[in-house]
C-alpha cells in the first residue's frame, strides 16, 4: 500500500484495507496481497462488511459512489451513485438494504434500490442527525442496531430509532485534575446497554443507563497517557481493546472493573482496532503504515507492511542488489521495499536504540544514506538536536553480509565534521571505493578505507583521506563523474572541479544568480555534462570538454520534465501530473526492457520513474504506451464524450450483446461458469449482428440499386467527362469499379461495425 490511511475489516482468513482509490485485500496465513478491488475514481473513505452476506463488502469514496463487492474473486457487483462526497460508511443487520454514510457533518441513511443495472442512482436519502464528528471513529452502532451513538467534541448523543429520538450526554471541558474530556473514539458493546468513549487525555468512560436520560451512569478505566485513539468490543463482548500513540494494545476484561491485558511495541500509533466474526484475530492498523495481526491469545502471528508515510528524510535510493527502493522507514530505521513485488522486504535498524512514542522527545533520526556503485557499502548520518543548540551527529558505514542478506555495521564516526552534513556520495567506480561527504562548517571529506602505517595493507575500516574547501564559502551538493576521474563540489554559486587522485583543484565554473541546489554528472554518452539547478528555478548544463554553458529557466509546481544534458528543449513534460507537490524522484530499473515504446517514450524502456509527493508514491509510466493502448484510448476518450451529460439518451450508441457477453465471461469466477462448449456457442453468437430491421433496410437498397442501374447509363458519359476534367488527362484515369464492385462497396459503406468498438472496449 502507498496510502498508509486504513480502515481494516476482518472476515475468515483475509484482511480488507482502504488504499488510496482502492481496497486491497491480504491473506492472513501468508501476508500476502491477494488483488485488489479497483473502480473507485477518488480516495476510498470507508468499508464496511456485507452484515447479509459476509463475503461481499461496501466500500465509500470521496467520489459520491458507493460500491458492493464480492471480495473473494475481486468482483464489482453494483455501483450505488450518491452524488455527494463519502467519508465513512456504517452498516447493520437489522437495517437490511440501507447504509449509513458521513456526507459533510451529516450522517445520512440511504436505501440502497434493488435494481437488475450495475450502476444505479440511490434517491432515497433521510438525514439521522447534523451533528456528526469528522472523525469515522466517533460513530458506531449500538444493541444490533437498535441505536446508533455518535460523539462530537465534548457531547455524547445516542439516536434510538424504534422511539426516533436523540439523548445527549455532556462533559466539562476539563475536569478538577485539569483532564481533557473532548471525545476521540466510540465502541458500542454487541449485545448490553453500554457504550464505551475514549477521550483525550487518556481515559475511558463506559455510559449505562443511557435509555432513560435522566438516570444514565459512567464508570471511568485509566491507563493511556495521551488520547485513546480506537475502541472495538469483541464479538461476545468479554472484552474491550484500546490503542494509542503508545503502540500499546490494551485487552479489557468487560465486566471485571480494571483487569487487562497489554501486547506492547507494535510499531507506530495505533489508529484502528477491528476483531474477526469469530473473535479469534485481531488487527490493528498504525500510522507507520502497518498492519499487525494478532491471535486472540495475544501473540502477534503476522505483519503487513507498507511503505512508511512518515517524513522523507532521506532521498529515494535505489538499492544496487535488491532493485529496492529504499528510504526513511520505522523512527531510526531504513526501509527496504520492492516496487516490483510492492512489498515490504525488511527494516535496517540504524539508530540501534530503542525509540519512544512519546511527543516532544529529541531523539535521533536517520537523515542521509548512499549507496556505492555495487551496493556493498552503504554511508548513513543519524542526528539529533534539529531543533536545539546542541547538535550530535553520527556518520556510520555498513557493509554487506552474504551469510546474512543484510548489512552490518562496519565504522562509526563520531566527529566526521564540526557541523550538520549536507550531503554525500561514494564514487562511481569498481575499483575503488571513495565516500565524500559536506557539511556546514564550509568543508568536504573524502573516506576511504584505512591503510596500516606499518604494513601498508589496506584494514577493513575508513578514515579521512583528505579535506578541502572553496574561499569559505558553504558547499551545497557534490557528484563524481562516471569514471570517478572528476568530483564536483558546488559552493554557494560556483562549482569546483576537483581530481580525486591528487585532490588538485582543476577549474572552477561560475553559476548564474541562484545558490546551486542539485548537482550531478551524465551517464553513458553524456558522461561529458555536468547538470545543476539552482534556487531560482533554472537547470544549467556545463560541457566539460568544452566548458561551453547552456541554460534552461522551468516552472510548475506539480509538472515533471524530462532533459536530455545535450539538448535545451525537454524530451518530455508531463503537467499535472499530481495535486501536490513533487518532493522527490527516482528511476526504478525494470525487470525487463519494453521493446514497443514510440520514440518520445524511449527514456522508459529500461527503467520506470517514481515521484514523492506529500501524501504518496506515484508512478509516471503513463507515457510508455503502445499503438494497442492509444487506440484503446482513443475509443474510450470518445466513449467518455459520447458519455457526457451534454449528449443526450437518444443519441448514444447502445452497447452490443457481445460487449456485454464478453465481460460477463472475464468477469466470472471459473468454479462458477457452464462448460465450455457452451461458453463457445454463446461466445459465437454474441458476435452475430442482429437481422431485427434489416429487412425493410435491405429493401430499400434494392429499390435504390435499380433506380441506381436505370440511371447509370445517362450519367456515365458525363462523369467520365468530370473525371478527365479532374485527372487532367486520359493516361491518368485509374481503372473504374464495374457495377456489381459499386453495388457491394455502397453496401459495405452502410455497414454498421460499431460492434467491433464495443468489443474492443470489453478487453481488459
Amino acid at each position: 500500500s502507498l496510502d498508509g490511511k486504513y480502515k481494516v475489516q476482518r472476515h475468515g482468513l483475509f484482511v480488507l484495507c482502504t488504499s488510496g482509490d482502492s481496497v486491497k485485500v491480504y491473506s492472513t496465513r501468508t501476508e500476502e496481497w491477494l488483488h485488489s478491488l479497483q473502480g473507485h475514481t477518488n480516495q476510498v473513505t470507508g468499508i464496511a462488511l456485507n452484515p447479509a452476506n459476509h463475503l461481499q463488502v461496501y466500500s465509500c469514496s470521496a467520489d459520491g459512489t458507493v460500491k458492493l463487492w464480492d471480495f473473494i474473486d475481486g468482483i464489482l457487483i453494483k455501483t450505488f451513485i450518491i452524488g455527494y462526497p463519502l467519508f465513512a460508511i456504517y452498516v447493520s443487520e437489522k437495517h437490511e438494504g440501507i447504509v449509513f454514510l458521513h456526507i459533510g457533518f451529516q450522517l445520512v441513511a440511504v436505501h440502497l434500490p434493488k435494481s437488475a443495472e450495475q450502476e444505479v442512482e440511490a434517491k432515497e436519502l433521510s438525514a439521522v442527525s447534523s451533528h456528526i464528528s469528522p472523525n469515522p471513529s466517533c460513530t458506531a452502532f449500538g444493541r444490533e442496531g437498535q441505536y446508533i451513538a455518535f460523539a462530537r467534541n465534548l457531547q455524547l448523543n445516542v439516536y434510538f430509532f424504534r422511539k426516533q429520538k436523540t439523548y445527549s450526554f455532556s462533559l466539562k471541558a476539563t475536569d478538577k485534575k485539569g483532564a481533557k474530556n473532548a471525545f476521540t473514539c466510540i465502541a458500542c458493546h454487541p449485545t448490553d446497554d453500554c457504550i464505551a468513549t475514549g477521550h483525550e487525555d487518556g481515559k475511558i468512560r463506559l455510559w449505562r443507563n443511557f435509555i432513560h436520560k435522566k438516570e444514565y451512569t459512567y464508570s471511568t478505566q485509566h491507563w493511556h497517557h495521551n488520547a485513546v485513539n480506537t475502541l472495538c468490543f469483541t464479538p461476545e463482548g468479554t472484552n474491550l481493546l484500546s490503542g494509542g500513540i503508545e503502540s500499546v494494545l490494551v485487552q479489557w476484561q468487560y465486566g471485571t472493573g480494571n483487569r487487562k491485558e497489554f501486547l506492547p511495541r507494535l510499531g507506530g500509533s495505533i489508529l484502528h482496532v477491528s476483531a474477526s466474526s469469530d473473535g479469534q484475530l485481531f488487527c490493528t492498523s498504525h500510522s507507520d503504515n502497518k498492519i499487525t495481526v494478532i491471535e486472540s491469545s495475544f501473540k502477534v502471528c503476522g505483519v503487513i507492511q507498507g511503505l512508511v508515510k512518515d517524513a522523507v528524510l532521506t532521498d529515494l535510493m535505489i538499492d544496487p542488489r535488491s532493485k529496492a527502493l529504499v528510504l526513511n522507514g520505522k523512527p531510526g530505521h531504513l526501509q527496504f521495499y520492492s516496487l516490483l513485488r510492492d512489498k515490504h522486504l525488511y527494516n535496517l535498524d540504524i539508530v540501534q536504540q530503542e525509540y519512544i512514542y512519546e511527543a516532544g522527545l529529541d531523539q535521533f533520526e536517520v537523515v542521509k544514506a548512499a549507496f556505492d556503485i555495487k551496493g556493498y557499502w552503504l554511508a548513513t548520518v543519524e542526528e539529533r538536536g534539529q531543533k536545539s543548540a546542541d547538535l550530535e551527529f553520527f556518520l556510520k558505514l555498513w557493509s554487506y553480509d552474504e551469510r546474512t542478506q543484510s548489512f552490518v555495521l562496519n565504522t562509526t564516526i563520531t566527529a566526521a565534521h564540526t557541523d550538520r552534513i549536507i550531503s554525500m556520495c561514494f564514487s562511481s567506480s569498481e575499483e575503488t571505493t571513495m565516500l565524500v561527504t559536506i557539511a556546514e562548517d564550509g568543508q568536504f571529506k573524502a573516506w576511504c578505507q584505512g591503510v596500516d602505517a606499518d604494513t601498508k595493507q589496506d584494514q577493513n575500516f575508513w578514515s579521512c583521506d583528505f579535506v578541502g574547501s572553496y574561499h569559505n564559502l558553504k558547499p551545497t551538493n557534490c557528484s563524481f563523474s562516471a569514471d570517478s576521474s572528476l568530483l564536483a563540489v558546488s559552493f554557494q554559486e560556483v562549482i569546483t572541479i576537483w581530481s580525486p587522485d591528487t585532490w588538485e583543484l582543476l577549474t572552477t565554473l561560475c553559476q548564474p544568480p541562484g545558490v546551486i541546489r542539485d548537482l550531478c554528472f551524465g551517464r553513458l554518452s553524456c558522461s561529458k555534462y555536468l547538470i545543476s539547478t539552482t534556487t531560482r528555478n533554472l537547470l544549467c548544463c556545463w560541457n566539460l570538454l568544452t566548458c561551453a554553458f547552456l541554460m534552461d529557466s522551468f516552472s510548475g509546481l506539480y509538472t515533471v520534465f524530462v532533459f536530455k544534458p545535450n539538448e535545451p528543449r525537454p524530451l518530455f513534460t508531463h503537467k499535472n501530473v499530481c495535486s501536490e507537490k513533487i518532493h522527490r524522484a527516482v528511476f526504478v530499473p525494470r525487470e525487463e526492457p519494453l521493446n514497443n515504446c514510440d520514440e518520445s517514450s524511449q527514456w522508459l524502456n529500461r527503467s520506470q520513474l517514481y515521484f514523492l509527493t506529500q501524501n504518496m508514491l506515484v508512478i509516471d509510466d503513463s507515457v510508455a504506451v503502445t499503438p494497442f493502448y492509444l487506440l484503446l484510448g482513443k475509443h474510450r476518450q470518445q466513449q467518455q464524450k459520447l458519455n457526457t451529460p451534454s449528449h443526450q439518451a437518444a443519441d448514444r450508441p447502445q452497447q452490443p450483446q457481445g460487449s456485454v457477453t464478453i465481460t460477463e465471461l472475464l468477469h466470472t469466477p471459473a468454479h462458477v461458469l457452464p462448460p465450455a462448449s457452451v461458453l463457445c456457442s454463446m461466445f459465437v453468437s454474441s458476435l452475430l449482428i442482429s437481422n431485427t430491421g434489416e429487412m425493410e433496410s435491405s429493401e430499400q437498397e434494392m429499390n435504390s440499386e435499380k433506380e441506381e442501374e436505370d440511371s447509370e447509363g445517362e450519367m456515365e458519359a458525363c462523369d467520365s467527362q468530370q473525371e478527365l476534367r479532374v485527372q487532367g488527362s486520359v493516361d491518368e484515369v485509374t481503372p473504374k469499379l464495374s457495377k456489381a464492385q459499386e453495388r457491394e462497396l455502397k453496401r459495405v459503406r452502410k455497414t454498421d461495425f460499431s460492434w467491433m468498438a464495443g468489443l474492443i472496449a470489453s478487453k481488459p
